[in-house]
């Protein structure tokens, strides 16, 4: 299914619209593009919508149903298929409910419908990210129940708001709360990104982002003067170290084909502020930047490099934080990690090519890390385009249902791991 697949992604035109439905459609299919036919888009997602209908699938499938409202107005639901030895630590299968904001007239059909075309692309937002993976989660518990399986490990679904935000009023509230402890995660799954070739991406860890405000105060006056010591310079030299810095990060990633984005830092300047007026100098001005840090890069003396670049400016220079993430958390990889080993041996049974990578930029399994637990992120799309957060986001359908049935076999795998020796 896969490699019939492979051939239409060169091109990725978009075929004829298919039916809305259909008796030929797998249902599972049927219920991804219901899914996504919930607008939870931002700034005002319809999370209540989506908690009813997570909720109606988890009660179908027999699964036990809790919800969190971590603060006004943003709930997490749990549903939970029960282990036969619930004092081992669970598997959890974590996904986002809400997406990003479109841009409707870029796209091909509209982005809440959930077009299926005649090759079997299914376009709406939310797509590749993440909408498939909290189905396929589904769908494949739904496969293994029907089939009678059960075992020792518990496992969670948890279904939480505002990732697409920070997770500020979703999963970093709920981690620190004590229904998410008492979950008692030994090992977790999180979303991941589409691979355009045949490999699967798999994450073991995050970038740690920092938005930095460069603040440059200077003399002001009039604009026909030649003022010295004025702001506009000193934020010059500031913008070329910070640039310098990019393109020397840059260039060490295009020449070395062994290294991912996650692996080097990127910098971008997002904002720059200043001025009241043609013809006045002003004493303040302002750039924003975002910085994404790999887990190899000390923070300590990577915030010493952005101190020197400050002080390099002049004086009236200095920085502040807007968002400084300093976990450096990465998940093992390695054989002898029993967690690893079952994932690892699943892909290898079904002769899936895994890429391990650092993410380059954040999701919510970072918060589950820092909070102590080992957790991967993997989206089974392979031979698909990267186009989370892109116009016309699509997945196909044949590469959806082949990910229900990894995601079985994962499932399967990892809930069976025998009892560690820190369980007793």
């Amino acid at each position: 299914m896969v490699a019939s697949f492979a051939a239409l992604v060169p091109g990725m035109a978009p075929g004829k619209p298919g039916k809305s439905t259909g008796a030929s459609e797998n249902p599972s299919v049927t219920l991804f593009r219901e899914y996504l036919r919930i607008d939870t888009v931002h700034p005002k997602p319809d999370y209540d919508a989506a908690v009813r209908f997570l909720e109606r699938v988890g009660i179908d499938l027999g699964l036990a149903c809790q919800k969190v409202e971590v603060c006004q107005g943003r709930m997490v639901l749990i549903l939970t298929w029960q282990g036969t030895n619930p004092h081992l630590r669970s598997i959890l299968l974590n996904s986002h409910t809400d997406v990003v904001p479109v841009f409707e007239e870029h796209w091909t059909y509209p982005p809440f419908e959930a077009v299926k075309d005649s090759q079997g692309n299914i376009y709406a937002r939310g797509a590749q990210d993440m909408k498939c993976v909290s189905i396929q989660y589904l769908e494949a518990i739904r496969r293994l129940k029907t089939e009678g399986k059960s075992f020792a490990r518990t496992i969670h679904l948890t279904f939480v708001p505002d990732e697409e935000v920070g997770g500020h009023k979703g999963m970093e509230m709920f981690v620190k709360r004590p229904e998410f402890k008492a979950l008692n995660v030994g090992f977790a799954m999180d979303e991941g990104l589409a691979s355009p070739s045949d490999t699967f991406s798999v994450f073991y860890g995050e970038r740690s982002p920092w938005w930095i405000k460069v603040k440059c105060m200077g003399s002001p006056g009039h604009g026909s003067r030649f003022i010295s010591n004025t702001a506009a310079e000193k934020m010059h030299k500031v913008i070329n170290s910070f640039l310098a810095f990019r393109e020397s990060e840059k260039q060490r990633l295009k020449s070395n084909s062994s290294l991912t984005l996650g692996d080097v830092t990127s910098l971008n300047m997002t904002m720059l502020e200043g001025g009241v007026s043609f013809n006045v100098v002003p004493s303040e001005m302002a750039a924003s930047f975002d910085i994404r840090i790999p887990p190899t890069v000390d923070l300590k003396a990577f915030e010493e490099q952005v101190a020197t670049w400050c002080r390099g400016a002049g004086d009236g220079v200095t920085y502040e934080f807007h968002q400084k993430c300093m976990d450096q958390h990465i998940t093992s990889t390695e054989e002898s990690d029993p967690w690893w080993k079952a994932f690892s041996g699943v892909c290898r049974d079904m002769k899936l090519q895994l890429k391990l990578e650092i993410f380059p930029a954040a999701t919510d399994s970072r918060y589950i890390r820092a909070a102590g637990h080992p957790a991967i992120g993997f989206s089974p799309m392979n031979c698909t385009p990267v186009l989370l957060h892109d116009h016309n986001e699509f997945l196909n359908e044949q590469v959806f249902l082949r990910g229900i049935e990894i995601y079985a076999r994962l499932l399967t795998a990892l809930a069976s791991v025998p009892p560690l020796p820190a369980e007793g």
